[in-house]
């Protein structure tokens, strides 16, 4: 924390002075300035200290350059103004246009409740230059201007609106992200225009652009802004199929946390959030049972049977806390792309480069989908709220398994045992004809 003492007379912490810093006037063992010897030796008027080292320069309204010194011993900020370049504290705040203001801002990116205070220092000289080059906004974040904070401000109180709207952590850390990208970038939040004109000289694709948009419709909502959304449409790209060859070799390759954590994806299709959730209660180690009791994108709670491969991975990891794998998405992903830069390295693959969580959950799909032709399970499987999102599998499916699509393996039984044996084994009822069943299974 910095500390302003007086008028315009700055005081650093000890911290920022090194480990042996201390305000006693002694000497600390460290290696002082080189002076030139025609240069008067400076002394701190505060503690009589010769460690001193130049603080740039401040320059008055006529243009008249002070060169100002910071002692490295006790903090003190000082300039060699005065008679005979006799060494002065830094003039007050009126005389140099010193503007020193306190504001209080929020971290993000932690809990919502953690309050940081910082001191935010620029001069009047400063602000005039930047203000010069016709970017008002840009002069704002330089200077941490009063509305550059109130724009801050309403960041942070748009992530707590949307604590209390019951938005999921994740979904307030994204929009909060978007916002503080626009600031970043000079845009006045409370502009839509410029925030609309901004958006659109992006070389987004356009479900970015989407996206984007509806975080700032969300932001607007809160402030009570009306405004035009731009007509951009959230697109659907048909996602990249790894072979399920490709797929194992990619967990095979990984560490043990790694590989469970894939395993659990390729056999249940759960996001990569919802698997970073997964509490060591959550699985039935004797029913070989998972259960999905935190999913994302308000889907529903699902259960999963696992198999004895997947059970005895997640078995050998250690139990640390109550999660297997989490609770945060992004170690997860952290180090699979690890893994997935490694083994490019190694096999000059590229179509590794594809390869994250969210692919086993489109093999997944698509592959019951061919095993079951019923997309009404897929959808219950994967959790959509809609059926227009599981209808991208299907037409992957046609594509994908089109010259399999076609034939069949057509049984005719009568005896009711071995029917029930192949339809155990995936064979489907066509129809009975006399003392004939009709099964089939796609080849």
């Amino acid at each position: 924390m910095v500390e302003v003492r007086g008028e315009g007379v700055f005081r650093a912490p000890p911290s920022l002075l090194g480990k042996n810093a201390a305000l006693s006037g002694k000497s600390d063992g460290h290696v002082r300035p080189h002076r030139p010897s025609n240069e008067p030796q400076l002394h701190c008027p505060e503690c009589g200290s010769d460690f001193i080292a130049k603080d740039g320069k401040r320059y008055l309204f006529d243009a008249t350059p002070i060169q100002r010194f910071l002692c490295k011993k006790c903090g003190y900020r000082f300039s060699e103004k005065g008679p005979q370049g006799s060494a002065q504290p830094l003039q007050k705040a009126s005389d140099t246009s010193q503007h020193v203001e306190r504001i209080d801002t929020q971290s993000l990116k932690g809990k919502l409740d953690i309050i940081y205070n910082r001191r935010v220092g620029v001069s009047e000289r400063e602000a005039k230059n930047l203000a010069k080059v016709g970017n008002p906004i840009r002069t704002e974040l330089a200077g941490a201007t009063r509305e550059t904070v109130d724009l801050r401000g309403k960041i942070i109180e748009f992530a707590w609106w949307l604590q209390k709207e019951g938005r999921k952590p994740s979904t307030i850390t994204v929009y909060s992200w978007h916002l503080k990208f626009l600031l970043k970038n000079n845009i006045n939040l409370l502009d839509p225009e410029a925030v609309k004109g901004f958006i659109g000289k992006q070389d987004w694709a356009e479900s970015r652009k989407y996206s984007c948009c509806q975080v700032y419709n969300t932001f607007l909502d809160m402030l009570g802004i009306k405004w035009r959304v731009p007509s951009y449409k959230l697109k659907h790209k048909f996602p990249f199929l790894p072979t399920e060859q490709e797929l194992d070799r990619f967990i095979a390759s990984a560490g043990k946390k790694l590989a469970a954590a894939l395993e659990t994806a390729k056999e249940t299709a759960m996001r990569v959030g919802e698997i970073a959730r997964i509490k060591w209660t959550d699985i039935d180690f004797e029913k070989s049972i998972i259960f999905c009791n935190e999913p994302e994108k308000n889907s529903e709670p699902r259960v999963f049977k696992a198999s004895a491969k997947l059970i005895a991975m997640v078995n050998a990891l250690p139990r640390k806390n109550e999660y297997v794998f989490g609770p945060r998405a992004q170690s997860l992903d952290c180090l699979l792309f690890a893994e997935r830069k490694c083994m490019m390295r190694k096999l000059q693959e590229p179509r590794l480069a594809k390869i994250g969580f969210h692919t086993f959950r489109h093999w997944k799909a698509t592959a019951l989908y061919h095993e079951t032709h019923n997309p009404l399970l897929v959808k219950e499987y994967l959790g959509h709220r809609s059926m227009d999102s599981t209808l991208l599998y299907i037409q992957l499916e046609k594509t994908l398994y089109k010259e399999q699509s076609d034939t069949f393996n057509v049984m005719a039984i009568r005896d009711q045992e071995e029917i029930k044996s192949l339809l155990e084994t995936g064979f489907d009822y066509v129809c009975q004809k006399d003392d004939l069943v009709f099964l089939r299974k796609r080849k």
